[in-house]
């Protein structure tokens, strides 16, 4: 049986500091970021089943991501969960969507948290084979499972 690479396209925006950097990424600041997401599989085969010569539903794919990641993080402030705690209480003070992360916001952070979000909601016959995560229209991180596996 084949197996079949499949890739669904997401977009958000976001924004994200990077404590310590010595850098302008050291300043709050924005992306249009975009995520490339790619599960492999085997096509269903069975006449009776819904998804019947798919390794998944893209519709179901597109709900796992946009649930688990994209609505948490669109439009949303990413800052390492030790930043200044000044700074945090004035962006809560003036309701601005914040999410505290354990790690550095970095590109290559984040699709490590995608990753995990990811992996174990997919149904047991498909794996996560890739994510790409686009943070400028130049730049972007990868990460591939046969890598890390």
């Amino acid at each position: 049986m084949s197996r079949i690479r499949l890739t669904r396209l997401f977009t958000f925006e976001a924004a994200h500091a990077l404590q310590h950097y010595k850098g302008g990424c050291r300043n709050i600041h924005g992306h249009s970021y975009r995520l490339e997401v790619t599960i492999m599989g085997t096509p269903i085969v069975s006449e009776t089943h819904p998804n019947d010569g798919m390794v998944m539903d893209f519709k179901e794919l597109k709900k796992l991501v946009q649930e688990t990641i994209i609505d948490p993080i669109d439009h949303a402030l990413l800052l390492r969960q030790d930043a200044p705690q000044e700074l945090i209480l004035a962006l809560r003070h003036f309701n601005h969507n914040l999410v505290l992360t354990p790690y550095q916001p970095t590109c290559e952070n984040m699709l490590i948290d995608f990753k995990q979000r990811i992996r174990h909601l997919l149904p047991p016959y498909v794996e996560l084979h890739s994510l790409k995560l686009w943070e400028t229209e130049k730049s972007f991180a990868e990460w591939y499972a046969a890598d890390n596996d």
